[in-house]
């Protein structure tokens, strides 16, 4: 891939009704998916101010304009904080109300712009082919293994970390006939996760993107590697909190 690549920041800004959609998503990648919902171009073009692009294709502004702000909108977490010190039932919670919540609404948005930006850039870009052979082998391995997690896996964690914290009994049956899943989640799916992960970045350069490339070439970049960046987190809390203390408590009734 050429040399000469740059990445693109995020910087602090408020949204500027005379601004263009292309301006606005120069600024902030995460605006081009509200732009994409209600029609309106951002990328090779989109230079119309927003308020008359509202006025010309009859989009609400004030509503638009909420939605770019919420889009924009950083929410950060700080690294300080010890997860290890986390309760299991809430870092299940955790799990599945930030990350799987997270993924289920980015993988389809971020196949879909991938799909456009593919199609209309393979040519130019011959290795976009095989970033999309990989993208959509992610989205296949990651879907089922959100639902078997919260239909099999986390509640078996949940009914041992309970029975093992109030001394039931049946906490040793349970461990011997469900403890399976555990194991093919920590060393099968999480490995095959990070290999497609690892095949991505050396496809995109670390996400980072050629100068004078288009704005969509830019948000593509920036969705990977905002996906990239979530899932790794996402798999940190499950391979080295989660399932560590679910083993460690499996031991512990099996020794009881």
């Amino acid at each position: 891939m050429p040399a000469g690549f740059i990445i693109m920041y995020l910087q602090p800004f408020e949204i500027d009704r005379q601004s263009s959609a292309a301006d606005i998503v120069a600024k902030d990648y995460r605006t081009a998916v509200v732009f994409r919902k209600h029609g309106i171009g951002y990328c090779c073009g989109g230079k119309w101010p927003m308020e008359m692009t509202c006025e010309l294709q009859g989009i609400n502004l004030e509503k638009l304009q909420q939605e770019l702000e919420a889009a924009i909108r950083t929410i950060p977490v700080s690294n300080q904080l010890d997860f290890s010190n986390w309760s299991i039932d809430f870092i299940i919670d955790y799990i599945v109300n930030i990350h799987h919540q997270y993924l289920r609404q980015s993988l389809p948005e971020t196949m879909q712009i991938l799909n456009d930006f593919v199609e209309e850039h393979l040519k130019k870009f011959p290795w976009l082919a095989e970033l999309l052979i990989k993208y959509d082998l992610l989205m296949k391995q990651l879907e089922p293994a959100m639902k078997r997690e919260e239909e099999v896996l986390f509640p078996y964690i949940r009914q041992i970390a309970h029975a093992h914290k109030d001394k039931e009994p049946y906490a040793v049956l349970l461990i011997k006939t469900l403890r399976k899943p555990v194991e093919e989640s920590m060393f099968n799916g999480h490995e095959m996760v990070t290999k497609i992960i690892s095949s991505i970045r050396t496809i995109t350069n670390q996400y980072n993107t050629p100068a004078n490339v288009c704005a969509n070439h830019r948000v593509v970049m920036a969705k990977l590697k905002e996906l990239d960046n979530d899932l790794m987190h996402h798999l940190y809390l499950e391979q080295m909190v989660l399932f560590p203390k679910a083993i460690t408590i499996e031991k512990e009734v099996l020794s009881m």
